[in-house]
């Protein structure tokens, strides 16, 4: 109701506004002008520069209107602020071992200054002494989470996009409510609005009485502001410092295929045991302390402090995370330097492929210099206005050589990059506006670790159940589709 009464207000605003004097009306495109003046300089993508000039052009007072609300990508100020504080005091906690950038230069320079280029803007160390195992799907990787779960001692760190009562989350819960009642510190972050419609208002007083810390990312209030475009998308589970999940899935019964929603549900995920789990735990410190505004000892959660035995060691393994609270995109340049870099080819498995022009260009460059790039996008989509703007993207890369794949079975949720047997990532982000832009998120790079090898088999064994994209499909759509996806590609990234 508040939401609407606001909406209201903003549209007897814009009436009022168009039946002002010819004077105001005329201010009004002056301050319009400004502000686009403004938007062409700063240091924001150009696809979103473009949407904006556009709308607020040709519609001066609902533009200049609707861009005092949605019009810009920050999250508060008070929020990056506390950031910026956590990340300088965290700076000693997170140095890389020398010899290990030594022993990777020494290997490859080329794949070295990728992993460089994370360690330098997201501030997170490359690692070694960690071995990772790869889950296929939701189902597969459930019972090995609840099984560390269930050998926790010291504590739990859970932070999630999405959590939905139902098989995976009463499991989860109950190991939670056990462990908190021995005396293990367990504690959750969930995103509030994400998960708007399947939990209850409030929901973190019902787990905090249960002796579970909670905390709700960036709490759904009824005000119409930009803010609640900046979510936590990442996927992060820490148990005693040494082992972590991630990946793309959330909690709840669709993604282990309790519960059917868009067919079959393809997701992935990986499990670390080892020295790269710390970089995972002080991305939940670091959000746990915005949240809740409480200080930390982050050095008592390290890997070592339960585990004092030797990790094995399987390859390089590079988690990171990616925030909107600066003007890095991080997650998107790993995705180009791995797609610029590549020799033999690039697998990609994406539910939304919403790209701007410097990642088209990196596509249809890498295909047109012989290397096999393939994207691998869903099959029954979750959610349709965004699927066709999907599709509009699949003309120009197939004429460039890309290869599409629609996966079949129903929605494809994994976010993953397999290049050359070598290189990979594995996370939480989208090859969308809102994951590259708006989104808090995380990932795995990985090099020479055995997995690579896992993610490659399963995306040939996917691709067998999938359809590809011809040019004839993309040529011969209803006229009303391809103008409909016309306006839509105008404003994808406001989307």
């Amino acid at each position: 109701m508040a939401l609407l009464l606001q909406l209201l207000w903003w549209l007897f605003l814009i009436w009022f506004l168009n039946n002002v004097s010819q004077i105001t009306r005329s201010l009004i495109r002056v301050l319009a002008v400004v502000i686009v003046l403004w938007l062409v300089n700063k240091r924001i993508n150009p696809s979103y520069k473009l949407a904006w000039t556009i709308l607020i052009l040709t519609t001066p007072i609902f533009g200049v209107c609707l861009y005092a609300v949605f019009g810009t990508s920050r999250v508060a100020s008070a929020m990056q602020q506390n950031y910026e504080e956590l990340l300088a005091k965290g700076k000693n906690l997170l140095r890389e071992n020398p010899d290990t950038r030594r022993r990777l230069d020494e290997i490859n320079r080329n794949v070295s200054n990728q992993s460089r280029y994370i360690r330098d803007c997201a501030e997170f160390p490359l690692q070694e002494g960690t071995t990772a195992d790869y889950y296929s799907e939701g189902e597969d990787l459930f019972p090995m989470l609840l099984q560390e779960l269930g050998k926790a001692q010291h504590f739990i760190f859970m932070e999630y996009f999405i959590i939905n009562d139902g098989v995976m989350w009463n499991s989860i819960l109950n190991i939670l409510e056990k462990k908190a009642a021995q005396g293990v510190d367990v504690r959750l972050i969930y995103d509030d609005f994400g998960c708007i419609t399947t939990l209850p208002h409030r929901f973190y007083k019902q787990l905090q009485a249960k002796g579970i810390k909670c905390a709700a990312f960036n709490p759904f209030r009824p005000v119409l502001n930009v803010i609640l475009n900046n979510r936590d998308h990442r996927k992060i589970c820490v148990v005693d410092g040494h082992t972590g999940f991630t990946g793309g899935i959330n909690l709840a019964d669709e993604y282990i295929n309790v519960r059917q929603r868009f067919g079959h549900w393809k997701d992935t995920g990986i499990m670390l045991k080892g020295e790269a789990v710390w970089n995972l735990t002080v991305m939940f410190l670091q959000m746990w302390s915005v949240i809740t505004k409480m200080p930390l000892e982050f050095s008592e959660y390290m890997p070592h402090k339960y585990h004092p035995e030797a990790f094995v060691s399987d390859g390089f393994i590079h988690p990171y995370c990616d925030t909107p609270l600066d003007d890095e995109i991080v997650g998107e340049d790993v995705y180009l330097n791995m797609i610029n870099r590549a020799e033999k080819y690039v697998y990609i498995c994406t539910p939304y492929l919403i790209i701007d022009n410097e990642m088209m260009t990196a596509l249809c460059l890498a295909a047109k210099s012989g290397v096999d790039i393939r994207i691998m996008t869903p099959g029954i989509p979750d959610k349709k206005m965004v699927f066709l703007l999907t599709q509009s993207y699949y003309e120009q890369l197939i004429e460039s050589g890309v290869k599409i794949y629609e996966y079949q079975p129903g929605f494809l949720h994994a976010k993953s990059f397999v290049c050359d047997d070598e290189l990979a990532v594995i996370g939480s982000i989208n090859m969308d506006y809102r994951s590259l832009y708006l989104h808090f998120e995380n990932g795995v790079w990985l090099y020479r670790n055995r997995i690579i090898e896992d993610m490659r088999q399963d995306y040939l064994k996917s691709q067998e159940v999938c359809r590809q994209v011809t040019l004839d499909f993309c040529r011969n759509r209803n006229i009303f589709v391809r103008a409909a996806q016309s306006v839509l590609r105008l404003f994808a990234p406001m989307l």
